[in-house]
């Protein structure tokens, strides 16, 4: 969210209003133009500061709130009204909606809630004023057909690219919660954690979110693994789906570095991604666990459509299965091939220092800006298709071992 949004609030309890006050003065993109104790003067004091959201709490006397649902809706059009109450009585839902209301949230009102009805109201005024619509948080999520495959490079380099563009503003996650080294590629010692965040969630602002992460000179924020290995996580896959939903309110680019296991919250992080980057090698034993793992994409309705096969360090050795032989057995596109040039990735992993900075020139370095271009909403350039042509009609299992 970029612009600011000028917001207005009725609630006579004195309480339940210094809380929402509280949330919404920790909001950057909220200014309050104004806060009113009585339903029936509210109007007026509307039709004067003009806001453009007016939040009406309803459980004082819901009958009098919605009157002044009504008025705001009929004497100020441009103002978006959200009501807010406890109850979740159907009728008074269908009351509050037919009298005018844009959005019913429950209260207590959470953060993430009220985000999201802010952004959906932000992009009713991007197309109100013509611009289009606001473009909305874009999430890619890195994952590994087996260790070793290159996943937290991708992920760190494409964030950095991604982080280049002025329009751009990228966190990157690592969800690695045993292993994860993303602080390691970018040579940063992190104050915070996920762990920090999830546990803290219910208390987070703009603010303390921001403190939260740590920027690296490229531009990308970065929210690192745990400092201790637990034997089980410590937040659950609801809490780190509620830690990416307000990463979204704040970042146009999320990128996540998933575990090798496939665990509970690796596929909360992919359900809430617009693209999956499955990273392969061309060997057997990646290309074997392409197939398991693409069988187990398409079983699933909120995953199949949004994963992308990279192939990665290509031209690795001479005894690599070749793309044509491998495309036969995967059924579907490369979205993208990556070179191998593992000296000048290690050394920038040794470094701490992006590839866009320790090798700007680097074939290996110029592919991965490309596949950050064909990933990112927000880039004006266009790039080329895929890398495979469509196989259509699938060989049998491991059908290049024949050939």
């Amino acid at each position: 969210m970029k612009s600011v949004i000028r917001l207005a609030i009725v609630d006579p309890n004195d309480a339940t209003r210094a809380a929402l006050k509280q949330l919404l003065l920790s909001i950057d993109a909220v200014w309050l133009e104004a806060e009113c104790s009585q339903y029936e003067v509210f109007a007026d004091i509307a039709l004067q500061t003009q806001p453009d959201i007016a939040l009406i709490v309803l459980d004082s006397n819901p009958d009098v709130a919605l009157e002044a649902v009504t008025q705001i809706a009929h004497q100020l059009p441009s103002c978006n009204a959200l009501v807010v109450s406890s109850s979740q009585e159907g009728s008074l839902i269908l009351k509050a909606m037919r009298n005018g209301a844009k959005e019913f949230l429950s209260y207590p009102l959470l953060l993430e809630d009220f985000l999201a009805a802010l952004d959906r109201i932000q992009q009713n005024f991007s197309q109100r004023d013509g611009d289009g619509p606001t473009r909305s948080s874009q999430v890619i999520t890195v994952c590994g057909v087996n260790g070793g495959v290159g996943c937290t490079s991708l992920a760190i380099n494409v964030a950095c690219v991604l982080a280049q563009n002025e329009r751009n503003n990228v966190a990157i996650i690592d969800l690695d919660l045993a292993l994860g080294d993303a602080d390691v590629w970018l040579d940063i010692i992190p104050d915070y954690t996920i762990q920090d965040v999830a546990e803290n969630i219910n208390r987070l602002d703009y603010a303390l979110l921001k403190r939260s992460l740590t920027k690296h000179d490229c531009g990308a924020f970065l929210l690192p693994r745990p400092v201790n290995m637990d034997a089980r996580p410590s937040f659950s896959s609801e809490e780190l789906r509620r830690v990416i939903a307000l990463l979204k309110a704040t970042f146009t680019h999320l990128v996540i570095d998933c575990s090798k296991s496939f665990s509970p919250l690796d596929i909360a992080a992919m359900e809430a991604s617009d693209s999956i980057l499955l990273t392969t090698q061309l060997d057997l034993p990646c290309l074997r666990n392409v197939v398991r793992l693409l069988q187990f994409f398409d079983g699933e309705d909120s995953l199949a459509d949004k994963v992308k096969v990279i192939v990665n360090r290509l031209g690795l050795q001479d005894t690599q299965i070749s793309l044509s032989k491998a495309l036969e057995t995967i059924g579907r596109d490369v979205f993208h091939q990556i070179p191998n040039d593992y000296g000048t990735m290690v050394e920038s992993r040794n470094n701490g220092v992006p590839l866009l900075t320790y090798a700007p020139k680097a074939k290996v370095t110029r592919e991965i800006e490309k596949l950050s271009l064909a990933l990112d909403s927000n880039s004006s350039v266009v790039v080329g298709g895929s890398a495979g042509a469509e196989v259509k009609q699938k060989k049998r299992l491991f059908s290049f071992l024949g050939k």
